[in-house]
């Protein structure tokens, strides 16, 4: 008697035999997996959605292919197309899954109570920063009550030689990391005030380890300060940035010092209670 392949079945009066996973098919399932992810990723880091003909052009694939991959991401929860524009956004799937990975750090959970003190203290919003590739990405935010006050979207990835987050992290990393962040960002303007050349990157740099916080002086936003100092790790590495971000008129020179203060106490009451190694 011959034998019946395992996972075989009747397909009418037939017997369907199961498709045998090749290399091929699985280097296929892999490519569709990066595509969907690569499309996710850039509706994500859009303003508001992007239409189908923006997002094939964006990631460089024929429409009919990210069509299938955004319906099948649709299906799952992920994104949605607004019926009237046709625009595809984030879903609340993809919600989901971002918040589970902020519940997993502790450095988010145990610096929540220093920002929401700070918030009160400052009277301006507070953000928290970690670092991914290169960039900074906001994952906590407490606003304040001002009318006028900054907003930054968490999820958002912002340069870090711009922003007081990310200088303030640069500063506490070795040498040949903050040269492998600027060799592969460099040091693009973004305002008048923007830091572009090495050395004044530098001296920066050394300002924020001497005072204990760092500055954004209308670098990344113009109208914009802010005020930032990292939360160190056991090894007393950068784990992430606490910032105060307010309209410059708030933020004077005198008051920008006592914000800074306020911070850099924050941060080190941050990193004392995730056991990090305080701020010599």
């Amino acid at each position: 008697m011959a034998k019946i392949r395992r996972g075989a079945r009747v397909v009418g009066n037939r017997l369907a035999l199961p498709e045998r996973r090749t290399a091929t098919n699985r280097s296929r399932q892999v490519q569709s997996l990066t595509r969907a992810l690569a499309l996710l990723e850039t509706v994500a880091r859009s303003d508001g959605g992007l239409a189908l003909t923006q997002l094939a052009r964006t990631v460089g694939l024929p429409s009919s292919t990210v069509h299938r991959l955004l319906t099948t991401l649709e299906q799952r929860g992920y994104v949605r197309q607004d019926a009237a524009s046709l625009i595809w956004q984030i879903d609340v799937q993809a919600f989901v899954v971002g918040s589970a990975f902020a519940q997993t750090r502790d450095v988010l959970a145990m610096a929540q109570p220093h920002m929401r003190r700070l918030m009160e203290e400052s009277g301006e919003t507070v953000n928290l920063y970690v670092m991914d590739v290169g960039e900074i990405v906001c994952i906590g935010q407490v606003e304040c009550s001002q009318l006028m006050r900054a907003i930054v979207r968490p999820g958002i990835r912002i340069k870090m030689h711009c922003s007081g987050a990310g200088k303030a992290i640069l500063a506490w990393l070795p040498e040949y990391e903050v040269a492998r962040v600027l060799d592969r960002h460099g040091l693009p303007r973004v305002t008048e005030r923007t830091l572009v050349t090495p050395k004044a990157f530098k001296d920066d740099l050394a300002q924020v380890r001497e005072r204990g916080y760092a500055v954004d002086d209308e670098e990344q936003a113009v109208g914009l300060r802010c005020v930032a100092a990292p939360i160190l790790d056991e090894h007393g590495s950068p784990v992430a940035g606490l910032s105060v971000s307010a309209p410059s008129g708030r933020l004077p020179e005198g008051r920008l010092r006592l914000v800074g203060a306020m911070v850099a106490a924050a941060a080190q009451a941050a990193t004392a209670d995730i056991g990090g190694l305080a701020v010599a």
